[in-house]
């Protein structure tokens, strides 16, 4: 793992979106099929040293998921992820969702993230979209589609150009590139289905879930 870097961008102020934040270097995103699967796959990734993970909202049972993580095992983090709409995002801070996380922004989430308790990881990928969140007063944003939309140099040049942004980058992260991203000076974390894909988790392997996720937060 990369030892994530002491000094990033220390002059922002801490939020309660920046504490879930620095749980760990890397978020899983999960997508869920089986609700009988999520209880197992949320101990092996504690067991791993993995503090949080996203709940994507792609699935008709993905609310459920959320409820059972955050009532069964609270030292979970857990995050509702493809937030696209303010009904959503009602829908998963009554589920129990701890955050909130979008693949884009607009003023109506960021209206409602306003109106909320419960922390907001806006989604963006263009500089017009980084001022935007900017100007709305978000510092902590989510790059997505990562890869799609340059990956690290991307990123690099933002870093001169937006030197007070803070992003978790997702979409595209993988084992093979992740450590790259957090080499980076404004990426505090990053988001990543690899390490548990569908695939791992139909197969029920939960030690093979816990041992790459203490792989990953294991010094080199």
């Amino acid at each position: 793992m990369v030892a994530r870097i002491k000094d990033k961008k220390e002059d922002i102020s801490l939020s309660p979106i920046a504490d879930i934040l620095s749980l760990g270097v890397v978020i899983p995103v999960v997508t869920v099929e089986n609700l009988d699967e999520v209880l197992p796959l949320t101990r092996a990734l504690l067991l791993g040293g993995i503090k949080t993970m996203e709940i994507t909202l792609r699935t008709p049972i993905a609310l459920e998921a959320i409820k059972m993580v955050s009532g069964e095992i609270r030292e979970m983090k857990v995050g509702a992820g493809t937030v696209t709409s303010p009904a959503k995002f009602e829908d998963a801070v009554e589920a129990g969702a701890d955050y909130i996380v979008s693949p884009g922004f607009t003023e109506e989430l960021a209206k409602k993230a306003e109106e909320s308790d419960i922390p907001f990881l806006p989604g963006v990928a263009t500089p017009s979209e980084i001022i935007k969140a900017s100007e709305c007063g978000f510092k902590y944003m989510k790059f997505y589609p990562a890869e799609i939309f340059g990956g690290c140099k991307a990123l690099k040049a933002y870093s001169s150009l937006f030197s007070d942004i803070i992003f978790c980058p997702t979409g595209g992260v993988n084992e093979d590139n992740y450590k790259d991203y957090l080499n980076l000076p404004n990426v505090t974390c990053v988001g990543g289905s690899w390490l548990v894909s569908q695939e791992i988790i139909s197969s029920e392997n939960w030690s093979e879930i816990t041992r790459h996720a203490k792989k990953i937060n294991s010094p080199i």
